[in-house]
C-alpha cells in the first residue's frame, strides 16, 4: 500500500524477493494535462503494472465494501508506505499479521505527514527510517527494525529522500525475513521526544530574510526540490516567485534582504545566505551566475516581503 516514488523501491524489492503480492493499494489517478482530461497514475501504479500486479485504487477504506474486499484477499500481512489514505480499524485487523509502516523517521521524533522536510528544516544531524506495526492513532505502533543515517551539512530534502527510500527497502525486507522466521520483535515508542511533523503550508516557504542565515540555509535544504524556499522579486513584470535550491551561508552583515555583492548574496537577521542555485516558475534550475545574468539584481537591491 503506497502511492509516490518513495514507496516504489519498497514494492520493487519485495517482488525480487520472491513474496506472492496478493494486491498493491494505490491512490488513484490524478488529473493531468492543460485541461485534465488525462490521468497520470501513481509512482507504485506504474511500477505495479511493470510486475503485472493487480492494483486497486479505492477513494476510501472507511466503507463495508472496501473492508470485505480487503479481507478477501486474506493476506498474512500488509505492507504500508506513504499510501495516503487513512486505515481504519477493520482494515488493520484483517491480515493475519497486522499492518507494517515504513516511516522515514527514527520514531518518535517526527510522526506525521513530512518527516524528512521537519527534520533537515530543524537543523537535525540525524534521522532514519523505521518499520513499526500500525495502529489506529497516528505512528504510535511499537518500532521492530529501524536504521540511522547522517544528515550532511548540505544535504537537501530530495537527496535524503532518496537515500531512505533505498535503505527502506532492504528494512522491509529484512523484516519479512524475520517475520517469516517467528523472530520479528517489536520495542513500544519512548514517550518522551515526540515531535510532529505537519504538512508544508505555503507561508513557511516564503523566505523570512530577517531569520538568521543558518536557519534560511536549513528552509532552503528542507524545502528543495518541492515545495521549495522561495523570494519574490520584481524583474520588470511585477512580483515574482523565486525558488531556492541550494545555498550556503557566509559570515556578512548589511540590512536583512540586501543583495551585497555580484553573487547573490543576501544580507539575513545574522549573517547571510548566498544562493547558488535558484529556480524562475516555468524554467529549468540554474546557477546564480546564469540568473543575475538574466535577473540584472543590482548590488544594494532590497528583496522585500511580498504583501
Amino acid at each position: 500500500m503506497g502511492t509516490p516514488d518513495f514507496s516504489v523501491p519498497v514494492l520493487t524489492e519485495i517482488a525480487a524477493r520472491g513474496h506472492d503480492i496478493v494486491a498493491v493499494y494505490t491512490r488513484a489517478p490524478k488529473p493531468a494535462g492543460r485541461r485534465g482530461l488525462e490521468t497520470l497514475p501513481s509512482p507504485v501504479a506504474l511500477a505495479a503494472t511493470k510486475l503485472g500486479l493487480p492494483i486497486l485504487t479505492p477513494t476510501s477504506l472507511r466503507t463495508p465494501e472496501a473492508a470485505a474486499l480487503f479481507a478477501s484477499h486474506k493476506a498474512d500481512i500488509a505492507i504500508v508506505v506513504a499510501y495516503g489514505l487513512i486505515l481504519p480499524k477493520a482494515i488493520l485487523d484483517a491480515p493475519a499479521r497486522g499492518c507494517l509502516n515504513l516511516h522515514a523517521s527514527l520514531l518518535p521524533r517526527w510522526r506525521g505527514a513530512a518527516p524528512i522536510q521537519r527534520a533537515i528544516m530543524a537543523g537535525d544531524r540525524e534521522t532514519g527510517v523505521a518499520v513499526m506495526r500500525m495502529e489506529e492513532t497516528l505512528d504510535t505502533g511499537p518500532v521492530a527494525l529501524e536504521e540511522r543515517v547522517a544528515i550532511g551539512a548540505e544535504m537537501t530534502a530530495g537527496e535524503l529522500h532518496d537515500k531512505l527510500s533505498s535503505i527502506g527497502a532492504d528494512l522491509i525486507a529484512r523484516t519479512l525475513d524475520l517475520l517469516a522466521q517467528d523472530e520479528l520483535t517489536f520495542t513500544p515508542q519512548p514517550t518522551t521526544g515526540v515531535t510532529y511533523a505537519e504538512k508544508i503550508s505555503k507561508a513557511e516557504a516564503v523566505i523570512d530574510w530577517s531569520r538568521d542565515a543558518a536557519a534560511l540555509h536549513d528552509l532552503v535544504r528542507g524545502l528543495s526540490p518541492f515545495p521549495g524556499a522561495a523570494f519574490f522579486v520584481d524583474l520588470g513584470k511585477g512580483a515574482e516567485r523565486i525558488k531556492v535550491l541550494r545555498s550556503h551561508t557566509v559570515a556578512m552583515q548589511g540590512v536583512p534582504g540586501t543583495i551585497l555583492d555580484g553573487d547573490l548574496t543576501i544580507a539575513c537577521g545574522r549573517d547571510a545566505l548566498r544562493l547558488l542555485e535558484v529556480q524562475r516558475a516555468g524554467r529549468a534550475p540554474m546557477s546564480a551566475a546564469e540568473f543575475l545574468r538574466g535577473a540584472r539584481l543590482a548590488r544594494g537591491a532590497l528583496l522585500r516581503q511580498p504583501d
